[in-house]
């Protein structure tokens, strides 16, 4: 196939390219402009990662020729094939970017008026005859908009950048929030950095106090108008609706043809021979996959193919389309499976990877000694210490705290709620755990949860808030026993007098976490439960074995005799693939079981969304590419997904409609994954008292950030 001169140097190095359409051809746009679009135009951009893979957009504005996008596609096609067909492909429409599009633009993304055609050029100048008004619209995800140069362009909720060459003003309406204009001010700084080689003059206006410049630019001020609220919102609902279609050439011209009408699907529809069209119209998304084995004209079609389904759909114009190799399929793809496993991925834990994301993953080994200086480790394996400092239990019962004994510490039953205190760094910092048992009433997770909150408030409200659901144990909790293994019975309670018979033949699944600890969780004695990767301990009526698989760690076996201690009898170890016929027949005949090699590093980035309730109805955004301190909004509430936990982080100006709404957000979020991690630990934190275990997310993270005004702070830029 044809290759412009333009993909030689294409992908050669990590990081964006961007080229537009110029007279039906490629030229590249300087890297200081990169962000900035003529809305009478189409794009290319290349993002390559360090590994390398490849992202391909094409973007199209609002004002662009049919040639000129039709020109656009072409292009993109040829750099598909160009890169060996492995890229993931995207169609950006103007204002409908993919959140990984506008990832790569942090201090936001510019629209200009104009074009190609009206003789507009991409070069940075010192231009100083520029006269332009951009509105500045967003709080996670920025847009700059040239709007008309007049008062009627104006309102009092946003802000506003007048830009005059030499002298940019930032205007800010008398109702916009602090966090906007702290955005907004990071789209005025690019300007001048970038756009005018660092040669304007940066001022901060308020409504009401314009300068003479600002009026003699606008003419004589009228009346502002009132805020808009942002309701370009979908319903929430259409997230998660889908159809899937089977696109083949087979009878010579292209067809498509129903799979299943409604999500969720089963990975086993997608049939490698084909490619396929995921259907999310209704949200304004359209994937189309390639199968590794589809014939080279279906492969190569897949975007055209994917432009056609909306024209016949009679879908907005502004539907995204993601194109995607099988094995390069995006998180958003996947969460319309059920059954989504990753190439090799078991059904073990999987982690979230650290910082220096986007694919250069590093899994940081675990080293107690150094958790406090090391925060992408103690974050990473969800650590804020060695677990060796001053551990207090409760038991909930009659709607009271009662002490546990503390030989029994370790010792968890499923019938049972508990708090467990932990105090550490000279008792200067508190974590309350709260365990709910999978059997306990509905009174007792009631008092568990408002025991917590009582318990919290009579420490001052500072420490950090954990709600465990048994069997989801974060590995910082399993280590608080000191060499001993939790141990958690599937029933029965520890008070007096309330125990249970228990279960006359009885299975514990011993497993050791990234950071050394171990917990033994009882399971249903059934042999489907083995797995080649850990320890199990078997009580029978007549006998105790301790099954060894052929991964398992020999901390895994020590912690086994804490099981066997407990359980009372004497063991026999049985390794793996010489079990004795009386092992079988206690599990009720041999089964399949977990067999492959564990891949308990399988990497998911960490993901950031702000709750807020600014416009009167809940909205929750994803935080677009890397995340930093910066994005976590002071008057809202975040929630941040590390894959195998979850934090809810409470901003110090957060509304109480936020505050009382995000931890049942972060419960729907867990429950409707599809890939099935229902009942995460989720932690509550509060602005200013970050554990490790959340500030280690985060690269460069400054404990002082808040304690000047930001805005001041941006202000000095000025």
């Amino acid at each position: 196939m044809v290759s412009h001169k333009e993909f030689v140097c294409a992908g050669k190095e990590p990081g964006l390219q961007v080229w537009r359409i110029e007279n039906l051809d490629l030229k590249p746009v300087p890297k200081a402009l990169h962000g900035s679009f003529y809305t009478g135009d189409a794009y290319l951009l290349l993002f390559t990662t360090k590994v390398p893979s490849y992202n391909i957009h094409m973007w199209i504005g609002d004002e662009c020729s049919q040639d000129e996008s039709g020109a656009a596609a072409i292009f993109a096609t040829q750099l598909d094939d160009f890169l060996g067909g492995g890229p993931v492909q995207f169609r950006e429409v103007q204002n409908f970017e993919s959140n990984t599009f506008l990832g790569y633009f942090k201090s936001g993304i510019k629209y200009q008026k104009g074009g190609v055609a009206s003789g507009f050029q991409h070069v940075v100048t010192n231009d100083v005859n520029v006269k332009r008004l951009l509105h500045v619209k967003g709080r996670r995800v920025i847009r700059a908009t040239e709007v008309d140069m007049s008062w009627s362009s104006f309102n009092k909720g946003d802000c506003f950048i007048i830009d005059l060459g030499k002298d940019i003003y930032q205007w800010c309406g008398s109702e916009c929030n602090h966090f906007e204009r702290l955005k907004a001010a990071e789209v005025s700084i690019d300007i001048r950095d970038n756009e005018r080689n660092g040669r304007a003059k940066l001022n901060l206006v308020q409504e009401g106090s314009e300068p003479a410049a600002v009026i003699e630019a606008l003419g004589p001020k009228t009346t502002i108008a009132p805020s808009t609220p942002d309701c370009d919102k979908v319903d929430t609902a259409n997230k998660k609706k889908a159809a899937l279609y089977v696109i083949s050439d087979a009878s010579g011209s292209m067809k498509v043809s129903s799979v299943a009408p409604s999500s969720p699907f089963k990975q086993a529809m997608l049939s490698p021979e084909d490619c396929y069209i995921l259907d999310n119209g209704v949200d304004k998304n359209i994937f189309v996959w390639k199968g590794p084995k589809a014939n080279t004209s279906e492969r190569k079609a897949a975007m055209s193919a994917g432009q056609q389904f909306i024209k016949d759909k009679g879908y907005s114009q502004k539907t995204q389309i993601q194109v995607l190799p099988a094995g390069a399929e995006t998180t958003l793809f996947k969460q319309f499976f059920s059954d989504w496993r990753d190439k090799d991925e078991t059904t073990g834990p999987s982690k979230a990877y650290t910082i220096g994301r986007i694919a250069n993953v590093k899994q940081v080994p675990f080293d107690a000694s150094s958790l406090h200086s090391n925060r992408a480790m103690a974050a990473q394996h969800g650590m804020v210490d060695d677990g060796k400092g001053k551990v207090q239990i409760w038991r909930v019962e009659n709607g009271d705290r009662v002490p546990v004994d503390p030989s029994s510490y370790s010792q968890f039953y499923g019938g049972d709620c508990y708090l467990i205190l932990y105090s550490y760094q000279q008792d200067q910092q508190h974590i309350i755990y709260t365990w709910q048992g999978l059997k306990c009433t509905q009174d007792e997770l009631a008092a568990s949860a408002f025991l917590t909150v009582k318990l919290d408030d009579s420490m001052g409200g500072s420490p950090v808030q954990v709600r465990v659901t048994q069997g989801q144990e974060p590995p910082h909790l399993m280590s608080l026993f000191q060499g001993k293994p939790m141990i958690i019975h599937s029933g029965g309670t520890s008070r007096k007098g309330g125990q249970l018979e228990a279960a006359s033949t009885r299975l514990f699944h011993i497993r050791q976490s990234s950071s050394c600890a171990t917990r033994a969780v009882e399971v249903t004695a059934s042999a489907s439960n083995l797995n080649t990767n850990d320890v199990f301990v078997l009580k029978t009526p007549s006998a105790v074995f301790v099954w060894q698989g052929v991964g398992a760690s020999d901390e895994e076996m020590e912690a086994a005799k804490h099981v066997v201690g407990s359980l009372g009898g004497s063991a026999s170890n049985v390794s793996e693939g010489k079990e004795p016929g009386e092992f079988w027949s206690a599990l009720g005949g041999k089964k399949d079981y977990q067999t492959s090699k564990s891949l308990r590093n399988m990497v998911k980035p960490p993901r950031l969304f702000g709750c807020s309730n600014k416009t009167g109805t809940i909205i929750v955004e994803e935080v677009p590419g890397d995340f930093t301190q910066s994005d976590l909004a002071t008057d809202d509430v975040m929630l941040l997904d590390t894959w195998d936990q979850i934090f809810i982080w409470v901003g110090k100006d957060a509304n109480e409609k936020e505050k009382a709404e995000a931890p049942k957000i972060a419960k729907d979020y867990v429950d409707s994954d599809p890939s099935g991690r229902k009942g995460l630990p989720i932690t509550t934190i509060k602005q200013g008292a970050e554990p490790p275990t959340f500030i280690g997310w985060f690269q460069a993270w400054d404990s002082k950030m808040w304690d000047t005004d930001l805005l001041g702070r941006i202000s000095n830029r000025f």
